[in-house]
């Protein structure tokens, strides 16, 4: 299939039933998509099988429907692109990266290092280190990650609110280490899938969390190392609970079917009213009167408090 329209896209994890934050987003989302002419696109990034069930796949996609959204068809299962992964990851320089979890930490403590970023251990090794820690992994029946071999620090995106962002750039994993016997279509790391599915399915804006706007120059980064055109980038307030953290399952009745049993009476339309609300607008009951109204240039610039 040939994905030849520009598109936006809401591409959720199904860990679990979709939060009222996670609803604002694909409703904004969708929003933004159909309000410029573009298509929009339901992805389902399964692509971490330990935490992914297609049962909470199959929940999400419901309550999306509920909420009276409209996706171009077919919905893309992560899972079932180990292919063009693979592909993909031919295409860049990269190198094999045997660190654990706690070198990757302890490394990452030095005072030279930056906060959240891969310290590089593995980059510089020797053809015989390397040959050296790949032999002590196997005989331990696990294999070593993949990561991009990175060629900038740094890089631009354009953000629909924030102007121009520039940030850091490191070598991100592309593909999982862990068990030899279990390495299938589950260890595809998600900065790889991410922009793979986004350049295979035409995405060029993308709508998501705020928190995430210093993730998408390192994902740019990639686009461009794989000859993908940049998207553009809206980052859009969270909804956080009283102790302004970002809005989760463990905050109460945050789910569309939490929401609705826990107020009898309630109906899906006082949910979408209350979306509404967070955007800045009174009076829509539905999604079509909310594309009527929805101005993106007077979304509030705040998170929006969970109560």
């Amino acid at each position: 299939m040939q994905y030849s329209c520009p598109a936006g896209r809401f591409a959720p994890s199904p860990s679990g039933d979709l939060h009222f934050g996670n609803l604002r987003t694909a409703v904004l989302a969708w929003l933004f998509a159909r309000g410029s002419g573009r298509g929009f696109y339901v992805r389902v990034e399964d692509v971490d099988s330990e935490r992914s069930s297609a049962e909470s796949a199959r929940r999400q996609l419901e309550d999306l429907a509920a909420l009276g959204l409209e996706w171009d068809e077919p919905v893309m299962y992560q899972h079932e692109r180990g292919v063009a992964y693979a592909e993909a990851l031919a295409r860049l320089d990269t190198y094999e990266c045997f660190c654990s979890r706690r070198d990757i930490r302890e490394a990452a403590s030095a005072p030279h290092v930056q906060r959240g970023m891969y310290p590089g251990t593995c980059r510089g090794l020797s053809e015989e280190q390397r040959a050296f820690r790949r032999s002590q992994l196997a005989a331990q029946g696990r294999l070593p990650a993949i990561r991009l071999r990175a060629h900038a620090t740094e890089w631009t995106v354009t953000d629909y609110y924030k102007g121009e962002f520039t940030g850091p750039v490191d070598d991100v994993i592309l593909k999982r280490g862990g068990n030899a016997n279990q390495a299938q279509a589950g260890d595809w790391a998600y900065n790889l899938a991410v922009v793979v599915d986004d350049g295979f399915q035409n995405v060029d804006q993308i709508v998501r969390g705020d928190d995430l706007l210093g993730s998408a120059p390192a994902q740019a980064y990639l686009a461009h190392e794989l000859g993908l055109p940049q998207p553009q980038y809206v980052h859009v307030p969270l909804v956080v609970n009283a102790k302004g953290e970002r809005l989760a399952k463990r905050d109460g009745a945050v789910t569309l079917r939490e929401m609705m049993a826990d107020n009898p009476g309630a109906t899906v339309a006082d949910v979408v009213g209350q979306i509404a609300a967070s955007l800045g607008i009174g009076g829509a009951c539905s999604v079509n009167e909310l594309m009527e109204k929805f101005d993106p240039d007077i979304l509030p610039p705040e998170n929006y408090m969970w109560i």
